[in-house]
């Protein structure tokens, strides 16, 4: 498991240490997203998470956002490596995934 901190320890500390954070997970609420929109200002990145009923094609009706998560940039850029890693480790073990739902579709036999 990754974990993003708020790390504000001295530059002279070693970097490859692993640095454990107690988290209390208590009052999480778990949403599923198959749609995000980015977007942001000069200080911060708003990524807004809801769920597209109409997968397929262009959707006929508005995309019902659940939740948005505002970072600064120093967060969003450790996201942006932990996701990396993480989508990495998932690829060596099962294989590319292919974003392109067109390239995904199995061809008629």
């Amino acid at each position: 498991m990754l974990a993003l901190g708020s790390l504000s320890a001295p530059v002279a500390q070693e970097q490859d240490a692993p640095v454990q954070v107690q988290v209390d997970a208590s009052q999480v609420q778990a949403i599923y997203a198959n749609f995000s929109r980015v977007t942001g200002t000069t200080e911060e990145v708003i990524i807004d998470f809801g769920l597209n009923t109409q997968p397929q094609g262009v959707p006929r009706e508005p995309i019902r956002l659940d939740a948005r998560m505002v970072f600064n940039f120093y967060t969003a850029k450790r996201l942006l490596a932990a996701l990396q890693v993480t989508i990495q480790r998932h690829e060596q073990a099962f294989g590319p995934i292919e974003v392109d739902v067109r390239k995904r579709l199995l061809k008629p036999t």
